[in-house]
């Protein structure tokens, strides 16, 4: 488990690299709201957007969740807990004003950045 970066992920460089690109500028590993410990991936800060890269293991993805061989209870408790999780950061988010952006990890990178650019530009025009 120690194994398991937290953050600097290959996904994650590609995500930003490309969302980078862009042109668009984001702090990295920050809580958008320091009242709740929750740690979004980017952070748009001014346009108010949170961006998170969800692992497929981890978040239970619809198309490549895999159950787990050993230990299956444990581990499908803890992808139901993680989920539960997600939606609660996200309906935090939405009552304080934010925008969650969530992204699988194999999501094509240029497409994610997409999202992201998409939903920043959205908030900023409001």
């Amino acid at each position: 488990m120690q194994g398991n970066r937290s953050r600097d992920t290959r996904p994650e460089l590609a995500l930003r690299r490309a969302v980078h690109r862009l042109g668009l500028r984001y702090r990295v590993a920050v809580r958008p709201l320091p009242e709740v410990r929750r740690t979004a991936d980017l952070v748009f800060t001014r346009a108010r957007v949170a961006v998170f890269l969800d692992g497929c293991f981890w978040h239970g993805c619809p198309t490549h969740h895999t159950v787990a061989k050993r230990n299956g209870a444990f581990w499908a408790e803890k992808v139901a807990r993680n989920k539960a999780r997600d939606e609660d950061t996200n309906r935090r988010l939405r009552e304080a004003g934010w925008v969650a952006v969530r992204v699988w990890e194999h999501e094509n990178p240029h497409a994610a950045a997409e999202k992201v650019r998409a939903a920043v530009e959205a908030q900023r025009a409001q």
